[in-house]
């Protein structure tokens, strides 16, 4: 017994010894992913289209033929009813939230004083909960197209289109004053020497795919991130695959021409989901798991205890950094790192306990 005593004491206080990363769970956004095969090329003197995300009606270009642009600077302004749309509704949307939480916080109170039921509070906290939703839906398209939601105050129809890559503008391919389509090319833009990742894509998936979804290769120990800035019009015969280009933004030390690299495609529809960092997960007993801290291991009959615990996850999707679950709630806390070290923990305090 002194023994078993004296080797969780010893756990106890090597657990401490090292530092163990501690983050909250947090609302990730995420779309669908798959993995595919690409490659890396370099293009001379390239021409890359620059394409609206939205309808609606050109109304202005801020760029002329011949003009260097670099990434991020304007291209054009366009009219658009979805915009209008989407941040009326989102005004519309975080208002009504407002209120519901102000009821709800009322109606607390009231139930605290017997003076209101369980159920109007539990309805007021579904319906806070559905504004919710619906307003990080919207929120998340209004950034997908670049629109900062933290500046918007009322509901407009501008959208301006920015380049997604550095180069000069070879020409402006639509009259100023005239209707355009979603992904309706507007600007060409000649690059020199560009590096791009070349990607090969089933019939199916290329259907869903749009300029600007994020690409992201795999060459070596690096991730290359990049988005879709070209889908070619004909199916490359050898492979029956659409091909897509992404241009490399960033310079990458000792990019070798022609490698064949794993990339993942990320595209879609994008939903907000509860998310843990990659390195917190673990695989105990055939399942994945989180460790969370104990709520009472600083309790004097508990000091002895290892301070965590284990949560069985279900994962639901996941991108390059987060994994999207279930079986956490927003905020709460977990380790972020080094689960292996409690992982071994709590394994030798089991086998301790069996040894009793």
């Amino acid at each position: 017994m002194n023994k078993i005593f004296f080797t969780l004491t010893i756990l106890y206080t090597a657990i401490f010894a090292v530092e163990i990363p501690i983050q909250k769970v947090t609302l990730h956004s995420f779309s669908e992913s798959k993995k595919i095969n690409a490659k890396i090329i370099q293009l001379s003197n390239a021409q890359e289209m620059i394409s609206s995300t939205v309808s609606g009606h050109l109304e202005k270009y801020f760029v002329k033929p011949a003009q260097l642009v670099k990434k991020g600077d304007k291209i054009a302004l366009i009219e658009s009813m979805d915009i209008s749309r989407m941040s009326a509704e989102y005004l519309s949307l975080k208002q009504q939230l407002i209120s519901s939480a102000k009821n709800y916080e009322a109606l607390k109170q009231l139930y605290a004083k017997g003076m209101s039921s369980m159920s109007e509070l539990n309805n007021q906290s579904i319906q806070k909960n559905a504004l919710t939703a619906k307003l990080n839906a919207v929120e998340s398209q209004l950034k997908t197209l670049g629109i900062k939601t933290d500046k918007l105050i009322k509901a407009t129809p501008n959208f301006i289109l920015y380049a997604h890559s550095s180069g000069k503008v070879s020409a402006l391919l639509k009259p100023l004053h005239s209707s355009i389509d979603k992904n309706e090319p507007l600007v060409t833009i000649s690059t020199r020497h560009a590096y791009y990742i070349k990607s090969y894509l089933p019939l199916k998936t290329a259907l869903n795919v749009r300029l600007g979804d994020k690409l992201v290769a795999y060459y070596g120990n690096k991730k290359i991130q990049t988005h879709i800035t070209q889908i070619m019009p004909k199916v490359d015969e050898e492979t029956q695959r659409v091909i897509v280009l992404s241009k490399v933004d960033k310079k990458v030390e000792n990019l070798f021409i022609n490698t064949y690299v794993e990339a993942r495609l990320y595209f879609g529809k994008v939903f907000k989901h509860p998310a843990v960092e990659k390195s917190a997960l673990s695989f105990f007993n055939n399942e994945w798991v989180v460790f969370v801290p104990n709520e009472h291991h600083a309790d004097e009959e508990q000091e002895r205890e290892i301070p965590f615990t284990l949560r069985v996850l279900k994962i639901i999707t996941q991108d390059e950094d987060f994994v999207a679950v279930d079986g956490l709630e927003l905020k709460e806390e977990y380790v972020s790192d080094k689960s292996y070290y409690v992982k071994s923990m709590l394994l030798k305090s089991s086998l301790s306990e069996e040894d009793e």
